[in-house]
């Protein structure tokens, strides 16, 4: 009988250690967890350009952005415009040159993803006088192009991964 009690205590103490230890992983997993890091909903890059004026009008008449915000000097001369396509956004701001002579769009590349047709794209930027620097192209899963902006940005196109 006494061999019974102290199976039956075993068992009890096996299930209450099972239960603790479930609470303990329980709440570890709703803790926030560092590892999983930072989670981001926007990507909006601010480029220092060579000729504000001229980036917009490339942005918006060649690439299709709008214009959503203008930022201009006292003398009323444009400094910078905030640009918007889908859910991209793009800072444009002007080179004053107070940090020196300054290559712009070196080891830098930006990757835009759609769901529109990326030929037809392609070909609406070939259609508005804007230059690819690579064909439309089937490659790592997805079809994409780019464009190199006026100051030297390259921009990829693709459709979502």
């Amino acid at each position: 009988m006494a061999a019974r009690r102290k199976a039956r205590k075993t068992k009890k103490s096996r299930a209450k250690s099972t239960r603790k230890s479930a609470a303990r992983r329980s709440a570890r997993s709703s803790r926030p967890s560092t590892a999983s890091g930072l989670r981001l909903s926007l990507l909006a890059p601010s480029l220092t350009v060579d000729d504000v004026p001229k980036s917009v009008v490339w942005y918006s008449e060649v690439l299709g952005f709008k214009v959503t915000q203008e930022w201009r000097s006292d003398e009323g001369k444009l400094r910078g415009a905030e640009m918007k396509a889908g859910d991209v956004i793009v800072y444009l701001s002007q080179e004053d040159g107070a940090k020196g002579p300054r290559i712009k769009g070196q080891g830098m590349r930006m990757y835009w993803y759609t769901k529109q047709n990326v030929d037809s794209i392609a070909n609406g930027i070939r259609a508005r006088g804007g230059h690819l620097a690579s064909e439309p192209k089937d490659e790592w899963g997805v079809r994409a192009f780019s464009v190199v902006d006026p100051t030297g940005y390259l921009i990829t196109i693709s459709t979502e991964p």
